[in-house]
């Protein structure tokens, strides 16, 4: 299989025959690479709970087409776990994802098929440099790609841009989770596949329904990318996160109960005046609650590593190359 199409949806019972025959029309013009012969190919559409006869849709599309395949969760779970699934049931050696609005335009799959194959990167993202979206979604939308960029390292002008193409390679060692698909190429990325493009693509006006994205995703984006960061960069030793930064309040806690009874003796015994009461003083309470959150970190992170090394991805890595076996 040459091409894999992964489309998630909800509720799009108008859009998918016109979007599967546009897809038709372009993926019988491409050509299989360094062959005459036509692409092998295959379009999954994944249905994320539709409540509008979307599924009697794509079972009609499945049947007069083969190459139309179909996906159906039983109620909806999000667009991460519907690419997840897509990407799971995916045979293409390069799989291209997109939105099943008709807002994203299918022209644009030859030449990210092409940048995948002949130039050879892992991931190709598509940039909607004009967009057709309120401002209510634009500017946050801005605000989100700078703050993504900043966090991540990975220098993309759209991180939730639904078309993109990948290696088969980077969908069958990536995990999609909870709302993790804004940043597929952040999560790739700490996988090793580091040779990451972006397009420029087309974007038209929903033609229709209603969008299915609101402001809170823009809230939830950004408390994913700080799980996502944490995930990478402790999810194997928490313990380097939790009991860093009970140590550090801890010490803090510490150095200041030894300067509230430092001052206490200070009193007592050097000037011999009466000494300022501990109970009295801000910093023996900042002494205390530092102390007490230094502990309970450390415990946390104890357990969390305990957890870590029993659970059964422990020992999970992605081997790229192997030689001599």
């Amino acid at each position: 299989m040459d091409l894999s199409i992964v489309i998630p949806l909800v509720n799009e019972h108008e859009s998918l025959a016109p979007l599967v025959e546009w897809l038709h029309r372009v993926m019988g013009n491409m050509k299989a690479p360094d062959t005459v012969t036509g692409l092998a190919y295959e379009v999954i559409l994944v249905d994320d709970g539709s409540t509008d006869g979307s599924w009697k849709e794509i079972q009609r599309l499945s049947k007069e087409d083969g190459r139309v395949k179909g996906i159906r969760f039983g109620r909806n779970y999000g667009k991460s776990p519907a690419l997840n699934e897509g990407f799971r049931a995916a045979e293409g050696k390069v799989v291209i994802t997109m939105d099943a609005d008709l807002q994203d335009d299918p022209d644009e799959i030859p030449e990210l098929y092409r940048m995948i194959t002949m130039e050879g990167f892992d991931l190709v993202s598509g940039w909607k440099k004009k967009r057709y979206d309120p401002i209510t979604k634009t500017l946050p939308t801005k605000l989100f790609n700078w703050t993504t960029r900043r966090i991540s390292g990975v220098h993309l002008h759209d991180f939730n841009c639904g078309l993109k193409a990948y290696k088969q390679d980077v969908v069958k060692n990536i995990e999609v989770f909870g709302e993790m698909h804004r940043y597929i190429p952040f999560i790739a990325k700490k996988e090793g596949f580091r040779k990451i493009g972006e397009k420029v693509v087309k974007h038209h006006p929903r033609k229709f329904g209603a969008t299915k994205f609101g402001f809170d995703r823009f809230i939830n984006g950004f408390l994913d990318l700080l799980t996502i960061t944490y995930i990478f960069r402790f999810g194997k030793k928490p313990m380097h996160f939790f009991g860093g930064l009970g140590s550090f309040m801890f010490v803090v806690g510490f150095f200041s109960a030894t300067w509230v009874i430092g001052e206490k003796l200070w009193f007592s015994f050097i000037l011999h005046q009466p000494a300022p009461r501990v109970a009295e003083s801000g910093l023996f309470f900042v002494a205390l609650t530092a102390m007490v959150i230094g502990v309970q970190l450390f415990t946390a992170g104890f357990v969390a590593d305990l957890v870590s090394r029993n659970g059964t991805e422990r020992n999970r890595y992605r081997i790229s190359d192997r030689t001599g076996f």
